[in-house]
């Protein structure tokens, strides 16, 4: 509940009332109470030794803040403590333990133990306190200085004396601390718990009959000390008594109570107190020796005690912020044995030792030059672990700049801009902040703090060119870069960001499947697919670089792509007309059948070989030569005509059938080609020539005679298997009418 005492006031009204018509009723009460006390702080108490993670409380919904003004509100605590106990986590709605926490250690005997911490939130500024108490859990056992007491005591001890057995030590608060002692049962002693003045409970053992050292010399006895938690806890030491004979006099101390006040940067070796104590006996029965009894551990680190004079000197630290208080049996010892007791209370007075702590929460780094004044940029936290007036601090701000300092709370400053910002002019303030306590001699510390000025987005991105040409060869690799541009921001952080866009573009260039692509962060232009210089030769497109400002600035360049011709295609034959393919790596052959009469004398035009080339320049220049005949004297080939004409006259000893082979080729790099066979045949008239053209070759009857018999036997095993699918159904027929 975020209210304390008054909303444990609201829940006893809530318990006392009735009624759906009061229902209501209460809920505004409620309602005002928890923004009251939400004003004032927010308290929460949770036990100690909670795991990390563990739900402390809905700090987002006990500070009045829905979920859907969280994240303009920044929610962000700031905790005064050099360790971070609890963070904010979820969204920052819930307040959950961020490390583990021990109260005896955070707090010792102090209680109640309360964390302090504040809550930010921005839209609008302001800050929220809140609390944390943290509840003691039973988890520490009583535990003695020493497992073994050993007393000694004369015989001739009265019935009555009581002897100080020391006290358990119980880090635990309340009812887990430490609550009784429970003494072995038997006929000589009985127990006796008493309570000193800071509210420690010790024991005393109680002589409760004569001691006779001739009938028994020991005696062994267990102590158990036990806390009220529940389960209860425990711990226990043993008790030997020797009876030693007879003392008439025990030691006496000046006082049963010494009080010492002592400075907490008291020097070690310095005399911190003196005990002294008499005794009326003689020889080695009046000779007392001083030791600590029934005191800490921790407590014999910082005190020594001389066992002669009864001077305690220092030999450790003190620290008021540790300990402020101490307490120190010291036992008085005759030569004869008898014991005398007597108790030191040390105050420890506090000293201007610690310098104030400042821990910083930036709210706006950096600041927009354009922010208003009373803006906070920033909020101080100071602590200083001494007390009074060597615990008050004050902050200052050195230098003339454009910020001041606001006392938010008692240890809480704001930062707040006092005047105009000029990025121009200064882009960054280093800021040092003085923190000072008001001991003598003043202890201060200093931080610093460095605030960036952002800038406001007031220039567009500039292209380094107005327009960019690119040259790329067709066949590309999809993926290939093709140009890359560039454009500068003069603004500074995002609104400097440059990003890049396609902004339409020559047909094709931009459409349903654009040429290029730009990668918006480098401006690399890449190709998105291969191109064809035959199907496209030059396309532009725009691209727009805009920066990451609100709103954002663009400025656009034009890029105009010129594909570069590759001879990727190989010469076409137009005639003669196609026939069989040409060898691996060349063009398609053509063939066709000429007549020359044998009357043909030299330069006899007997065919034009026609060829053309899709690509370009070079790559289009065609050249034909030949390259094989059944006569290489009888016929030659244009260079660049492809005329195919005689380079004699014709003769009766030339053959009747003759072959020619042409070839076309390009001059790219490598150069590609075509074949043109020409098949020609010397008769005087066509029908002289009708003979030689009927004729095949032999090889081609062999194929036709072969193709011939594969579809005789095909059609015979079909005549066959149709029979015997005839003959099957028939006798299935008869066999069905059976």
């Amino acid at each position: 509940y975020p209210g304390g005492k008054q909303g444990m006031e609201v829940r006893s009204a809530v318990q006392g009332w009735a009624g759906a018509g009061r229902v209501a009723l209460l809920g505004a009460v409620l309602l005002c109470v928890w923004w009251r006390a939400a004003a004032e702080r927010v308290r929460y108490a949770i036990p100690e030794e909670l795991g990390r993670g563990s739900l402390v409380g809905p700090l987002a919904r006990d500070l009045g803040l829905s979920a859907d003004e969280l994240p303009a509100r920044k929610l962000r605590i700031v905790a005064g403590d050099e360790k971070q106990y609890f963070s904010l986590q979820e969204d920052n709605r819930n307040l959950r333990v961020n490390d583990r926490i021990d109260r005896e250690g955070i707090c010792g005997a102090v209680s109640p133990c309360v964390l302090s911490l504040e809550a930010v939130v921005e839209n609008p500024f302001d800050i929220f306190h809140a609390s944390v108490t943290i509840q003691d859990i039973n988890d520490n056992a009583p535990q003695f200085d020493e497992e073994l007491v050993t007393k000694e005591m004369i015989e001739s001890t009265p019935p009555g004396t009581r002897f100080p057995l020391g006290s358990a030590r119980d880090p635990d608060f309340g009812e887990n601390s430490l609550q009784n002692y429970e003494l072995t049962p038997n006929t000589l002693f009985s127990l006796l718990v008493r309570e000193s003045l800071d509210g420690t409970k010790y024991a005393e053992l109680v002589l409760e009959n004569v001691l006779d050292r001739e009938k028994q010399r020991n005696h062994n006895l267990i102590l158990t000390a036990v806390d009220g938690g529940d389960p209860v806890r425990s711990g226990t030491a043993q008790i030997k008594i020797n009876v030693t004979d007879a003392n008439d006099n025990p030691p006496v101390f000046t006082k049963e109570i010494y009080t010492v006040r002592l400075m907490e940067n008291l020097p070690e070796g310095s005399l911190a107190f003196q005990v002294q104590a008499t005794d009326n006996d003689e020889s080695t029965n009046a000779e007392i020796t001083y030791s600590f009894s029934d005191t800490a551990k921790s407590i014999r680190q910082l005190f020594t005690l001389d066992p002669r004079t009864g001077d305690a000197k220092v030999i450790g630290p003190l620290d008021y912020e540790e300990r402020k208080y101490y307490e120190v049996s010291v036992e008085g010892k005759d030569g004869g044995g008898l014991t005398a007791h007597a108790k030191v209370h040390i105050d420890i007075i506090d000293v201007n030792d610690h310098a104030p702590t400042l821990s910083l929460l930036p709210i706006q780094n950096p600041i927009p030059e354009d922010s208003i004044p009373s803006t906070v940029v920033a909020v101080i936290n100071v602590r200083d672990r001494d007390s009074g007036e060597n615990g008050e601090v004050s902050c200052i701000m050195d230098g003339n700049l454009p910020f001041r300092l606001e006392t938010s709370s008692e240890n809480t400053y704001k930062l707040i801009i006092a005047s105009a910002l000029d990025r121009e002019k200064v882009s960054a303030y280093n800021i040092t902040i003085t923190a000072t306590d008001r001991g003598r001699p003043a202890l201060s510390s200093s931080t610093e703090l460095v605030l960036e000025v952002s800038d406001v987005n007031d220039n567009a991105p500039v292209f380094e060119e107005a327009a960019y040409s690119a040259y790329v060869a067709e066949n590309n690799a999809a993926g290939a870069l093709v140009l890359r541009v560039q454009a500068r921001d003069a603004d500074a952080g995002a609104n400097g960001r440059v990003s890049y866009w396609l902004a339409g573009g020559s047909a094709g260039a931009a459409g349903a499947a654009p040429l290029v692509s730009v990668e918006a962060r480098s401006g690399a232009l890449y190709a998105q697919r291969s191109l064809d210089y035959e199907q496209c030769r030059e396309f532009w497109v725009a691209v727009r670089a805009q920066d990451g400002g609100a709103p954002a600035r663009s400025s656009t360049a034009t890029v105009r792509v010129f594909v570069l011709d590759r001879n990727d295609n190989a010469p076409r034959v137009l005639w003669p007309a196609a026939g069989a393919a040409a060898a691996a790596g060349e063009g398609p052959a053509a063939a066709a059948f000429e007549v020359v009469p044998r009357s043909a004398e030299a330069g006899y035009l007997v065919a034009k070989v026609v060829a053309v080339d899709a690509d370009a320049g070079r790559n289009a220049w065609l050249s034909y030569e030949l390259v094989q005949a059944s006569e290489p004297a009888l016929f030659r080939v244009g260079l660049h005509s492809g005329e195919v004409r005689t380079a004699r006259a014709v003769s009766e000893r030339d053959a009747a059938k003759q072959r020619v082979v042409a070839v076309v080729k390009d001059h790219g790099q490598p150069a590609l080609s075509a074949t043109a066979t020409l098949h020609v045949v010397l008769a005087e008239s066509l029908q002289e020539a009708l003979p030689e053209l009927s004729e095949r070759p032999a090889g081609a009857e062999a194929a036709a005679a072969a193709e011939l018999q594969f579809y005789l036997v095909l059609a015979l095993a079909l005549l066959s298997a149709l029979l015997v699918l005839s003959v099957a159904l028939a006798v299935l027929a008869r066999l069905r009418r059976a």
